[in-house]
Order: C-alpha cells, then structure tokens, then sequence
C-alpha cells in the first residue's frame, strides 16, 4: 500500500507539527507540504525528503495569510494518482488536496480553519474560501479529531462526525522533585496565547518567570518586561525538558483546542494553571495536576498562582496521569484506526 501524509506547512515547531513528525514515524510514507521554512524543516526531519507545492519558490512565507487563494490552488495541485491512503495534517488547507475515488483519505484535524470560522466578519472574500472550506472537507473519509473541543467544531462547521485521538507527547521516563522557583510558559508569542497578562501579572509580582517560544508578540512582550522575566526563544527539545524538570509550574493563559505544553509539563510531575477552556479541560485534573483561572486577566492569573504555591501536588501523581496521552498510546490509537 503506497502511503502519503501531508501537512498544511511547516514555519514553526508547534504541536500540530510534532503530530505530523509522529505520523512520518509510524507510517512507511511519502511526506508533503505546501511549503517550509528550512531551519524548522531541518529542526523536526533533517535531510528526510519533504515534497512542497509551487508556493516553495514563493519569498512571502512569513506572510503567507496574504495568499489564501494560492494556498487553496497549491493543495489542489498535488498529483496523488499513486497513493492507496493518503493522511492529512491539518488545520486549514491540507485537507483539500485531491485523490482518486478509491484513495481513501483520513485528515488528522486540529480544528476547522479559525481565521475562517472564528471572524465574526462577512464579505465576499471570506464567504468564498468558507465555502471551499467546507467543499473541501467533504473531500475526506474519515475525521480524526485532536480533542473533543474539535470534535465538536468540525460536527458544527463541517456536519461530518469524527473519532478523538489525542496528539503524542513526549513524556519524561520518571517524574522530577527538582524546584528552582521560577514559573515557565513554552508557547508561541502570538495575541490569542495571551501571554501578555502573564507578564502583567509577574511584573506585579516580582516571582521569576522564563518565557520559552518566539513570535510576532515577542518585541511587544519584551519591552514591557521587567528584569523577574526571561524571553529565550525557541530552544531545543533537551534545554526544554530542562526547564520543565526544574520550574515550579506551567502557565497556559490561553485558550487552545488541545495544548501540547501542559501535558508536556505535567510528564514531568509539574503542576499547570491553565485558562478554564478548550483543550486544558481534557488533560488538567483541578486540584490534582493543576489549577484553573477563570477570567484572562492579570489579577485573576495571579490569584491562580497562589492557589498553586499553597497546595501541595505529588509529582508522581502528575507524572502518572500525563502517561495517558503519549506515544505509544498515539501510535497504538492510529494504526488501530487506519487499519479498521
């Protein structure tokens, strides 16, 4: 059986990219996308050979948002006249791509494309691409959803049912007791992650907080800043795991259809105060394996972290229930699919 996966694009080393390195790891398969960014190429496949859409010889990949109607043309340009299954990775235009009648095409959904569906505005423009949004998700036979929260998305955008297979994380082989009294956010610095009043809140605090991940907010979040907070980019997965083992707790202010991080954080038996919606409510466990804040502002995350420093949390515990969403459970879970 000839096999193929595809992914929307790769510009950053999130958690819908790790998904898709998984899925090359368990699947003997061709890899596609419509286009890359090489550092973050080479980061997460080295030399492995990835083919890409005409969008590759394109200069605007920083920008690519520009370009939808491109992005729509690149998936439809594919040739998967070959493939017996092709797996599509996708938030957005992958899911598109068009294959022989008898191909049967499984998408591994990590939400209906939110720049469509989440704007409240309505112009010819948008109301074009939702329409071959959905046109296009009719396109595939059978929805993987990331979460329940997306279950429910692609039900409601898409009228399609879909099975919930959570994403593989990477969870450390014993939990640790190590504590340097710093707190950790591991995200991209992007409007919607509201790292902002993360920030509010230590610059009131004065409690130290490192700041792992890169992106258009950074600048912003940086000059605000004071000296108890550290921005250090993106780094390697091993000084991640570094700071995970060694930090007092995870931040996640906020809200994501599933969140890579916490469960990252939680493998390694530290506690998470997560925003009270979206994904965090399948993974953290209030009292146990974490805390909620219900309102994303400053003083209400702050009061969170008081919450956190007064209750004592049995890393073991914490290790123990992150167990439940890795990598074997993930690979288990897919080829159980693929194969019914």
């Amino acid at each position: 059986m000839k096999i193929g996966i595809i992914h929307d694009y790769l510009v950053s080393c999130g958690g819908a990219e790790k998904v898709f390195k998984a899925l090359s790891d368990i699947f003997d398969a061709d890899l596609f996308t419509l286009f890359y960014r090489r550092g973050v190429k080479n980061r997460l496949f080295g030399n492995r050979e990835i083919n890409t859409s005409f969008l590759q010889k394109f200069p605007f990949k920083k920008r690519y948002r520009w370009f939808l109607g491109f992005l729509t043309f690149a998936a439809e340009s594919f040739d998967f006249r070959d493939y017996d299954l092709i797996i599509s990775s996708s938030h957005s235009f992958a899911k598109g791509v068009i294959t022989r009648v008898d191909t049967r095409h499984v998408c591994y959904c990590y939400s209906p494309t939110r720049y469509l569906w989440d704007s409240s505005l309505s112009n010819p423009v948008l109301n074009y691409f939702r329409i071959w949004d959905r046109q296009a998700s009719e396109r595939v036979d059978q929805f993987i959803s990331c979460s329940r929260v997306v279950q429910d998305r692609i039900r409601k955008y898409y009228r399609r049912d879909s099975s919930v297979i959570y994403p593989p994380v990477d969870i450390s082989s014993s939990p640790s007791s190590v504590d340097r009294g710093f707190y950790l956010i591991v995200s991209q610095l992007r409007r919607y992650k509201r790292v902002d009043i993360a920030v509010d809140a230590f610059n009131r605090s004065g409690l130290d907080l490192v700041i792992i991940g890169d992106g258009p907010e950074r600048s912003r979040l940086e000059r605000k800043s004071r000296k108890n907070i550290k921005f250090l980019g993106w780094q390697p997965d091993d000084v991640v795991r570094k700071y995970y083992s060694s930090c007092s707790g995870l931040l996640f202010p906020g809200e994501d259809d599933f969140g890579i991080a916490p469960v990252e954080a939680m493998g390694h038996g530290k506690p998470v105060l997560a925003f009270r919606k979206g994904g965090a409510l399948e993974t953290v466990v209030e009292g146990v394996t974490g805390e909620f804040f219900d309102i994303q502002h400053p003083a209400v995350l702050s009061d969170g972290i008081r919450r956190m420093r007064e209750r004592e949390y049995n890393p073991s515990v914490i290790w123990k229930h992150a167990n439940k969403f890795g990598r074997d459970r993930f690979e288990r879970e897919i080829k159980d699919f693929i194969g019914n």
